[in-house]
């Protein structure tokens, strides 16, 4: 880890990072090395009780998978993880072997727990994280198989997903055929972080180009005129509604990135900052809430922990924000992290909602930790 001692903020925000990234790597990846690793399966079980025990298995997911791919490929070469190269190959294979449909081409959204599949249908979601846990996987290997994947899993995208107006369905059936689902805010926010992994580890004029046309289309068909937010649903759906935690992590991706500073979308999310902030974070105690409506009325106080991660992770890019960083840093510490592991929901009112830990969450963290080490140095 870089040294966050010697940058400029101050010795109690830097001592506190270091305490929070030595729990993600003393507790949690440890976590998932062990008691979250089902070997007979190659693959991480669904979610872990407070006292480490696998929750039994209903399914296993390919996004799950995916994940935590990009946990241990993010860990290949560090000398605390002699076995993360063996594990992300693991994971790798393991994509391959329980999820790629071979009649149909794509990946199945989940298999049940004895490896058969389960959901079949081809879930634009999951297609995201497959591109972006190769990228990152390949950038660390540079195996010819796994760009083969990444270019499988953009090739998909990209014939099979694309609608008719520059944007992508959220899911189709097994064999592509539609389910009328149409473009959703999430996937597509996870395909654009997707679409940057890979032009972080090569230049790709296509991606690049869709990267492009995708955030077009979200300025003009999710963003809500009057904020500036990011609907869940197209502007006009029935029953609209947006979530703090995606306008954080929305603003993070496009600030963070040199292809989309400036773009139309980015200054929407610049204006809906302190909106999202206003509404949507208890000025106290730092609480990220679920759900709003557009109008910013509460629709749903869970506190969840990847939110919490989102908005650090986004403070980090706003220089006037720093007392608000600190604060956030103690309230993932203090709130959300503990001695074998994490809570991944509050209720509005703090308490412990889901004490289970999901195999998916070290993602979250991951990325805000990694966020916080590069913008704190």
């Amino acid at each position: 880890m870089p040294d966050v001692a010697s940058s400029a903020f101050p010795l109690e925000l830097t001592a506190v990072f270091t305490a929070v990234e030595q729990h993600f790597r003393q507790v949690i990846v440890p976590l998932w090395q062990g008691p979250g690793w089902n070997a007979d399966m190659a693959l991480p079980y669904e979610a872990l009780s407070p006292d480490h025990q696998p929750l039994p298995p209903q399914r296993y997911r390919a996004m799950a998978c995916a994940r935590q791919l990009y946990v241990f490929a993010s860990l290949i070469g560090d000398k605390d993880f002699p076995d993360a190269a063996a594990r992300a190959g693991a994971l790798f294979r393991s994509l391959q072997q329980h999820f790629h449909d071979a009649e149909h081409g794509g990946w199945f959204y989940s298999i049940d727990p004895h490896g058969a599949p389960l959901d079949q249908r081809k879930d634009l979601y999951t297609h995201a994280f497959i591109i972006f846990a190769s990228a990152h996987y390949w950038a660390k290997v540079r195996d010819p198989l796994v760009e083969s994947v990444l270019n499988a899993a953009l090739s998909v995208v990209a014939e099979r997903f694309s609608d008719s107006n520059g944007l992508y369905e959220a899911s189709l059936n097994q064999d592509w055929s539609s389910l009328g689902s149409g473009p959703l805010q999430n996937p597509l926010m996870h395909l654009a972080e997707a679409f940057l992994a890979t032009l972080s580890v090569r230049d790709d004029a296509p991606v690049q180009a869709a990267l492009l046309t995708l955030t077009e289309r979200m300025q003009q068909r999710f963003i809500e005129p009057v904020h500036n937010v990011m609907l869940e649903k197209p502007r006009g759906a029935v029953d609209n509604w947006f979530e703090p935690g995606h306008q954080f992590e929305w603003f993070f991706l496009l600030h963070a990135s040199p292809l989309l500073r400036g773009t139309p979308l980015h200054a929407s999310l610049e204006r809906a900052f302190s909106f999202a902030e206003q509404v949507g974070v208890d000025a106290k105690t730092g609480a990220v809430c679920g759900m709003l409506d557009s109008a910013g009325c509460l629709r749903d106080g869970t506190q969840r922990i990847w939110a919490q991660a989102e908005y650090l992770r986004a403070l980090t890019l706003r220089p006037e924000s720093q007392p608000r960083l600190q604060r956030q840093l103690l309230a993932l510490q203090q709130h959300f992290l503990h001695a074998g592991g994490w809570y991944e929901c509050l209720d509005a009112q703090g308490n412990v909602s889901r004490a289970d830990m999901p195999s998916t969450t070290p993602y979250h963290l991951a990325t805000c930790y990694s966020g916080l080490t590069h913008f704190l140095n």
